[in-house]
């Protein structure tokens, strides 16, 4: 017998405030077709003024705990995976505890950008793994909007603003690949790459904010082979293949990173779960909230093998599979 962290619930938050492309021709030397063509990108949602990550946080955990009929006090953890937070300390799932009215359990923030939910989910499973937790709610949730350069256009016309979140319980599989729940994870990162992702600013520089910088075709060209390859790893490690995986949920940043990945695997794009049109780019947020949404749709069911991969500044990458 194995433990295993199983998804009990999974919930999604969008700000109100929707930005269609159309709106940075106002301001940019942009257009709608270009940024479509691009990234695949067609609109995003911004949060509105004094809307922090934290509040964006809450609505997809209440979101989460409901479709999981649980209570706050049934979670004994609280990961979120953010790059925005609403201060430089305390962290943001501190915050979400108290807003949630939890009254026991302990929250921390993991900060791994892009990447950022998978490596929170995969300190969620360890958690578990280890006997610390019985269950544990792990978030990505971002206000990229607030460290968006508005004159550029190869960077802030990619970004967008939510929260996704994901309930994981511990139970008892089999110890085989057919178990539900989390079988296996992959974790990498690699420092020297730091400058084609980064924000110009932080406590100990300038202490300032900071704007996004971006070197975008480097990137590019990192990520569909490193997500490719960290996919394959996390998939030999529990004797499966790309055959076998249901659905590929990605890091929502590019439509073409997206197709290029599915290629190299052999994935049809049929068994992706694309969300990028309507998200943009919401960086720790964006796998969760296509989880959400896939199961909102239908496409997600229980039973079925994911394998959720993704890449960020770091650069960080990595991939958790599961099995719904």
């Amino acid at each position: 017998m194995t433990l295993r962290a199983v998804v009990k619930g999974v919930g999604h938050y969008l700000p109100e405030r929707i930005v269609p492309n159309s709106e940075f021709e106002q301001t940019l030397d942009t257009s709608d077709e270009w940024i479509r063509s691009r990234s695949g990108i067609e609109r995003r949602h911004f949060a509105a003024d004094g809307e922090t990550t934290s509040d964006l946080a809450v609505h997809a955990a209440k979101a989460a705990l409901t479709n999981a009929g649980m209570q706050p006090d049934d979670i004994d953890a609280i990961v979120v995976a953010t790059s925005t937070p609403d201060l430089t300390f305390p962290s943001v799932a501190t915050m979400v505890q108290s807003k949630l009215g939890m009254t026991q359990g302990f929250g921390f923030d993991v900060q791994a950008v892009c990447a950022g939910f998978v490596f929170a989910l995969t300190n969620a499973n360890a958690l578990i793994l280890s006997g610390q937790c019985k269950t544990v709610l792990v978030i990505g949730a971002e206000t990229f909007s607030r460290i968006m350069d508005w004159t550029d256009r190869g960077t802030c016309v990619l970004f967008g603003d939510g929260a996704g979140a994901l309930i994981v319980e511990a139970q008892v599989g089999n110890g085989t690949s057919d178990d539900r729940g989390i079988l296996s994870a992959d974790l990498n990162s690699d420092g020297r790459f730091k400058d084609m992702l980064f924000v110009d600013g932080g406590v100990s520089t300038n202490g300032e904010a900071g704007k996004l910088r971006m070197q975008g075709n480097a990137l590019f060209r990192q990520a569909v082979e490193k997500l490719t390859s960290t996919a394959h790893t996390a998939l030999e490690k529990i004797g499966l293949s790309d055959d076998d995986v249901d659905w590929i949920v990605p890091h929502q940043a590019n439509i073409r990173i997206i197709q290029g990945t599915a290629k190299k695997m052999g994935v049809p794009m049929d068994r992706v779960i694309v969300t990028v049109q309507d998200h943009g780019n919401t960086s720790a947020a964006s796998i969760p909230l296509a989880l959400s949404v896939g199961v909102e749709k239908g496409q997600i069911k229980t039973g079925d093998l994911l394998v959720t991969e993704a890449i960020g500044g770091g650069l960080a990458w990595g991939t958790v599979a599961l099995r719904w």
